[in-house]
């Protein structure tokens, strides 16, 4: 009888050693993935939120990288702490109030049941009227376009609408379209990446498919406020599971598409103005181009209705297919014999 207690025991024992290592996380492999606060704090789209901080203070010292300690608050009362600072370079030299970074509590986060990805960018209004509105909403058109062509390497922007309250005059500021959008870190997790920042990468090292999109797609929104050797704009992204490393695209406030006030194409392009475009292609063949054409081609009707949305006036959706249109009538476009290279 005992021998057979034993034997049995023995049996679970090694049934049970079995299931723990059939689910245990092989070494190597990510952890699953969590909510982040960026997907929180964006459920819906045009969510509203109150940023409570002294904003006043935050404007005057807009050029330190000095943070801010505040609170959000969600509009079903849930409030998260956080630090803000400014962030950017042209913007926030030139904005009322500058691009902020926010940074929230690790410890706080895992509480909320969230994963510790902690930083997020936050893009205002440059100007405090209509017109500083419609440039964000244009500029997250943008971000929306790209991620339509490109969702497995693109940077998600989120539109949320912000009402910010500043504790220096304990004043809260009507409620403004505002765009969150992800953090490099997050956006290395999420694809399973590491975001590469050695200059001038070798042409061989980038994944041609990938390049070839990423020209393509700003030369259809005029901008040319980015440079892969330099990583100006752009995230160079070596995948976790190996292969070449892939270009990820942001800030698109110096397009044509969004047309700026303050906004002006690269000096070494000869451009007058950010409404003109050039397709700024480097090395890359005239086969490589004319694949990332057909695809772009491909979601044409798909990009139209990202100009038609609810949110934007009607002057501004007119704008915005006339100035898509406007990329699909070129040769470029058409995966035509290209042109205009540089």
């Amino acid at each position: 009888m005992q021998s057979k207690t034993t034997l049995h025991g023995s049996i679970r024992l090694f049934i049970s050693l079995l299931l723990l290592f059939s689910f245990a996380p092989v070494q190597g492999q990510p952890p699953l993935a969590t909510r982040s606060v960026f997907d929180y704090l964006t459920a819906q789209e045009g969510a509203a939120l109150t940023l409570e901080l002294d904003l006043t203070e935050l404007i005057n010292k807009k050029n330190t990288n000095q943070y801010f300690p505040g609170i959000i608050t969600t509009a079903d009362g849930n409030i998260l702490k956080m630090e803000a600072r400014p962030r950017g370079k042209f913007r926030r030299k030139i904005c009322e109030m500058p691009p902020v970074k926010l940074k929230f509590s690790k410890k706080e986060l895992r509480a909320n049941g969230l994963d510790t990805l902690n930083e997020i960018k936050l893009v205002v209004p440059c100007m405090d009227d209509p017109n500083g509105e419609e440039l964000v909403l244009r500029e997250y058109v943008a971000y929306q376009m790209f991620e339509r062509i490109n969702p497995e390497y693109s940077v998600r922007a989120r539109l949320v609408k912000v009402a910010f309250r500043d504790r220096h005059v304990e004043q809260t500021r009507r409620l403004v379209w505002c765009l969150l959008i992800e953090h490099e870190e997050q956006v290395a997790a999420r694809l399973r990446g590491k975001i590469m920042e050695n200059y001038n990468m070798p042409s061989d090292s980038l994944c041609t498919e990938q390049v070839a999109l990423n020209a393509m797609f700003q030369y259809m929104i005029g901008n040319t406020d980015w440079d892969l050797s330099t990583f100006r704009n752009v995230y160079l992204l070596k995948p976790a599971q190996g292969g070449k490393i892939c270009p990820v695209p942001f800030d698109f406030d110096f397009s044509g598409l969004v047309s700026a006030p303050y906004a002006s194409a690269n000096a070494t392009t000869g451009l007058k103005n950010v409404q003109e475009r050039l397709l700024v292609s480097g090395d890359l063949s005239a086969a490589a181009l004319r694949t990332a054409a057909a695809q772009i081609q491909a979601v044409k009707a798909d990009l139209l209705v990202l100009c038609n949305q609810t949110f934007l006036s009607k002057n501004t959706s007119k704008d915005l297919n006339r100035y898509i249109e406007s990329y699909f009538a070129t040769p470029e476009a058409k995966a035509e014999p290209v042109v205009k290279l540089r």
